[in-house]
């Protein structure tokens, strides 16, 4: 009867494979809620997708720590730049599931209205997220701009 010993490894294959992919859509949903609290502007929302330590290095090479402080550069960020809103779009999720961590890499796009006219910035990034009481939250991100249109603030070099 070698059939059993085959239809338990597929059956063993088939729940790893469904665990990963149901954990990548729950990443992907998670995204998605993201990109709406930054569409309202809500910083409360936002910041309840990041893990207390939350780390970010922004297009402009600003490093935050810590999710209290990213709560505020969002805020600020809200207040100062009219109409902004920054959309995620992941293009790749890995799922380590035995170390409760994932990586999500994808394009991203920033828009706000200047003096001078409209800022598109364009680039990719990438984001770190780990599995904690029962829900995956975002770590890390690091966001690389490819592009940049609109305005004279894409003439403004970032810091080093």
């Amino acid at each position: 009867m070698k059939i059993i010993p085959v239809l338990l490894l597929l059956t063993s294959c088939l729940n790893r494979s469904t665990r990963q992919s149901q954990d990548e859509l729950e990443i992907r949903q998670t995204r998605q809620l993201s990109n709406d609290a930054i569409a309202r502007h809500d910083t409360l929302a936002l910041a309840d997708y990041w893990t207390d330590d939350f780390h970010i290095i922004s297009s402009r090479n600003f490093e935050i720590s810590g999710r209290t402080d990213n709560q505020h550069s969002f805020a600020q960020e809200f207040n100062a730049k009219r109409e902004v809103i920054y959309v995620r779009t992941p293009q790749r999720i890995d799922v380590f599931k035995a170390w409760n961590m994932a990586a999500e890499t994808g394009t991203w796009t920033g828009q706000w209205k200047e003096e001078d006219g409209s800022v598109l910035l364009e680039g990719n990034y990438y984001a770190k997220w780990h599995f904690v009481d029962r829900q995956w939250k975002i770590r890390a991100e690091v966001f690389t701009p490819l592009r940049c249109s609109g305005s004279k603030f894409c003439d403004q070099l970032p810091a080093l």
